[in-house]
């Protein structure tokens, strides 16, 4: 269980940091109501699930066929995460302020999936993470399923907590800079100390 604890608190931040899928949800939950944020957060939800099943499937067939290869994967996510944790913290010391169009769509469920299904950060992110909480002489694709969901699920919860809370306080047209500042450094710090637990393991 511990695994699955540490894989959670590894992509929390990832999930917490503005991206293609957040600031989308943002725009329709600015656009039109809560409803709408939490239709496009289903939709990305379903979108990273066809990336689930692709991982999920990839990952058990490289371990496999070519070990070598899933050591270099993993050392490479090592180094993602790390890359990862510095250009937040360095975002801390940026004077950019995080802009969202008010923009509600016709079909967010459909946009939603779309968003997050061709978004290249997003396989990166389970390419680099995945393959570091595996057991290679387990089940990999029931665990590469169990960590997708745990991912999933986390999105779920987080964006659509995030749809009720930004539809009360809508009337502001962008996310408090400096609140923004204390998150990217949060994240950043986490994602550092998750990179250095997983080179230790």
């Amino acid at each position: 269980m511990s695994v699955f604890v540490v894989f959670a608190l590894t992509v929390l931040p990832l999930i917490f940091t503005p991206g293609p899928d957040m600031l989308f949800i943002l725009s329709q939950v600015m656009g039109k109501d809560a409803k709408s944020g939490m239709m496009a957060t289903l939709g990305v939800c379903s979108g990273y699930l066809v990336h689930s099943i692709l991982v999920a499937l990839g990952i058990a067939a490289i371990i496999v066929s070519f070990p070598v290869l899933f050591e270099t994967i993993r050392y490479l996510g090592i180094t993602y995460l790390l890359y990862l944790a510095f250009h937040l913290l360095k975002s801390v010391l940026s004077t950019k302020n995080l802009h969202i169009e008010k923009n509600a769509e016709a079909h967010p469920i459909r946009k939603g999936f779309f968003t997050a299904l061709l978004n290249p950060k997003g396989m990166l992110i389970y390419f680099a993470i995945l393959p570091q909480f595996i057991d290679k002489t387990g089940n990999t694709i029931a665990q590469g399923f169990a960590l997708s969901f745990i991912f999933i699920g986390l999105i779920f919860i987080v964006y659509c907590a995030l749809s009720l809370v930004v539809a009360k306080i809508s009337q502001k047209k962008q996310i408090d800079e400096r609140k923004q500042k204390w998150i990217d450094g949060g994240s950043g710090a986490l994602l550092a100390l998750a990179a250095a637990w997983l080179m230790a393991n």
